[in-house]
C-alpha cells in the first residue's frame, strides 16, 4: 500500500486522525508543564485542495470532499468535530481562500503548532526529500520546532526521554513498506523502554482486517500501558473498497479522553459512510485498571 499525504489530504481518514489529535493535545495542555510534540513522518504540513488529487502523471479522482467536505457547511457538527473544523477554516482563511469550500488544509504538524503554547515543542522528521524541503518552508518562522529530514523511527530514538518530560507521539506512516507493521511495532518497543510515560498514536489503514486484528495481538504482546483503538470504517467487510477505513491506536491516552470522543461516534460514521456498513468506534485492547 502507498498512502502518501499529499494525495489524500482532508480525506475520511484525516478527519478522524486530525479530530482525535486535536482533542489529545487539548488534553495534554491540561497541565501547565511543556510537553514535546513527536511527528515521525510529518508530511509537508500544507496541502493545496486543489492540487493534491494530482498523481505523477494523472489527475486522481480528489477524497476530501468525502472528508472535510462532509463537515465543512453543516450547521450542527459535534463540539469536538467542531473544534477540529473550525482549526482547519481559520488556517483556510488566513492563507486567503474566500470560496465556499475548503482549498488549504493543514497537515498534522500545522495543527498541533496552530495549538502550541510557548511551553511546548515539536520535533518533525520527514525521510522523502520534496516533502521535507516543503515541510522546512512551512516552519521557516516558527519558534520551538525541529524539522529533519530523516526516518522517523529512527529519530524518534534520540527524542525520548525528553527535558519535558512528557511527550506525544504521532506515527503516521505512508505504508509503503510490507513490513510496516512490524517497524511500527519495534519503534513503540524501544519508545516506551526510553519513557514508559510517553503518549504514543498510532495511525493505521483498514484494507485487510486479519492484519490489523495481528498488529493489535502483536502491540498487546509488548504488555503496554492502558491502550485504546478508535476507528472508523466507510464500508462493511464485504465491500470492493481496497481501503475500507483507518483508526488510531493511543497508548498512554490522557485520563477520560475515551469519554469525549465516544459521542462523536454515532454521527460520524453515519456522515462519513460511503457505503452501506460504515461504521465509528472506540475499544480498549488493554482496559486502564
Amino acid at each position: 500500500m502507498n498512502y502518501r499525504h499529499h494525495y489524500h489530504a482532508g480525506n475520511f481518514a484525516d478527519v478522524l486522525k486530525h479530530a482525535v489529535l486535536v482533542r489529545l493535545v487539548r488534553a495534554m495542555q491540561r497541565k501547565t508543564k511543556g510537553f514535546l510534540y513527536v511527528d515521525t513522518h510529518a508530511g509537508r504540513g500544507r496541502y493545496d485542495l486543489e492540487t493534491a488529487a494530482r498523481g505523477d502523471t494523472l489527475e486522481r479522482k480528489a477524497e476530501w470532499p468525502d472528508g472535510i467536505g462532509r463537515l465543512w457547511n453543516r450547521p450542527k457538527v459535534p463540539e469536538l468535530l467542531a473544534d477540529y473544523v473550525a482549526l482547519v477554516r481559520d488556517y483556510d482563511k488566513k492563507l486567503g481562500n474566500l470560496d465556499p469550500q475548503p482549498r488549504f488544509y493543514p497537515g498534522s504538524p500545522r495543527l498541533v503548532r496552530m495549538l502550541m503554547r510557548p511551553q511546548d515543542r515539536m520535533a518533525l522528521f520527514e525521510k522523502q526529500p520534496t516533502e521535507a524541503s516543503a515541510l522546512r518552508a512551512e516552519f521557516a518562522r516558527s519558534g520551538g520546532v525541529g524539522v529533519q529530514s530523516a526516518d522517523g523511527y529512527a529519530g524518534l530514538r534520540g527524542q525520548l526521554p525528553p527535558p519535558e518530560k512528557r511527550a506525544l507521539v504521532l506515527i503516521d506512516p505512508p505504508f509503503e513498506s510490507k513490513d510496516e507493521f512490524s517497524q511500527i511495532v519495534k519503534t513503540v518497543a524501544d519508545g516506551l523502554s526510553r519513557m514508559p510515560s510517553a503518549v504514543f498514536a498510532i495511525w493505521y489503514p483498514v484494507t485487510e482486517r486479519a492484519r490489523v486484528d495481528l498488529f493489535f495481538n502483536e502491540l498487546i504482546a509488548l504488555n503496554l500501558p492502558p491502550t485504546f483503538m478508535h476507528e472508523l470504517t466507510i464500508a462493511g467487510p464485504e465491500h470492493s473498497l481496497k481501503m475500507k477505513g483507518s483508526g488510531l491506536v493511543v497508548i498512554n491516552p490522557p485520563w477520560q479522553i475515551d469519554r469525549e470522543l465516544m459521542p462523536m461516534n454515532p454521527w460520524l460514521g453515519e456522515v462519513l459512510a460511503q457505503e452501506p456498513g460504515g461504521r465509528a468506534g472506540l475499544r480498549w485492547l488493554v482496559p486502564e485498571k
